[in-house]
């Protein structure tokens, strides 16, 4: 699943393209994603500029001079710019042809993402109880403490709550607690402030390396020129379980928390 830093990658590669072009004409060839295109989105959409390409958590907006257009790439989704005549393929639901002629592609293998209309981004309900950016001044370690002093949830269930901090996925939520020495299982509200100092800077160091790095491609994400994001060879933890520990030396060992993969030290993380 396309988590923020590829999300943030495809934000930085389709905004050059899109910021201050006219929408001439919305394709939309398969409607029926997570939540069903809506029928009028032509009305809302075309003859429209596009003014900022913005992002919250892992959704994408095309905030248009009225209205937004709210997209999320799901769980293999991809937006992609096209400046040719690349047919369109079985999985390419819509096409937003700009008037530069240039085309922004939203492909979904698996129709998990969305394509929703708007009038105001931040009161949507998908928007509005959404918690602070990871890479902003707001989200650091005294504001995790705080937020997890009756929590007896696993601090890695802790982080991964959208409610408490966006766009911190399973491949960032183990790197980050390797960086901090952190177990995975230990409860969030068992955790002092000094090792919540420490986790807050490994999220916004781990997310910043993966941004530049163009995200993680583990199966089916590309940016927006269709290459992959190469931030996969700097794991240090996540798919590595049997490995060696790049600090200790040991076997890193694989449980699973809330179903998910989780992958630590268990000399290095307490």
């Amino acid at each position: 699943m396309p988590e923020l830093p590829e999300v943030e990658t495809t934000r930085q590669g389709i905004a050059p393209h899109c910021e201050g072009q006219t929408i001439t004409r919305i394709q939309v060839r398969n409607g029926n994603l997570r939540w069903p295109v809506p029928g009028d989105i032509a009305a809302h959409m075309e003859g429209r500029v596009i003014r900022t390409v913005d992002r919250r958590a892992k959704y994408l907006f095309l905030n248009l001079d009225q209205g937004t257009a709210i997209i999320h790439l799901g769980m293999s989704g991809s937006l992609r710019i096209i400046t040719d005549n690349t047919p369109a393929q079985t999985h390419d639901h819509i096409d937003l042809l700009l008037h530069s002629g240039v085309i922004l592609r939203f492909n979904d293998p698996r129709r998990f993402g969305c394509w929703l209309w708007t009038d105001a981004a931040e009161t949507h309900p998908l928007i509005a109880s959404l918690g602070p950016e990871p890479l902003s001044p707001e989200f650091n370690g005294r504001m995790l403490f705080r937020l997890s002093r009756s929590k007896n949830t696993p601090v890695k269930s802790f982080i991964m709550d959208s409610h408490v901090v966006v766009g911190v996925g399973n491949i960032y939520a183990n790197e980050a607690l390797f960086k901090a020495g952190i177990h995975p299982r230990r409860k969030a509200g068992r955790i002092s402030l000094d090792r919540y100092n420490r986790l807050a800077e490994g999220i916004k160091e781990i997310l910043s390396a993966a941004i530049l790095m163009g995200g993680t491609t583990l199966r089916d994400f590309v940016n927006s020129d269709g290459k992959p994001g190469y931030f996969a060879q700097s794991l240090l933890v996540y798919g590595r379980a049997g490995e060696p520990c790049p600090e200790c030396e040991i076997p890193l060992k694989e449980i699973r928390l809330s179903s998910r993969s989780t992958v630590y030290c268990s000399r290095c993380q307490r």
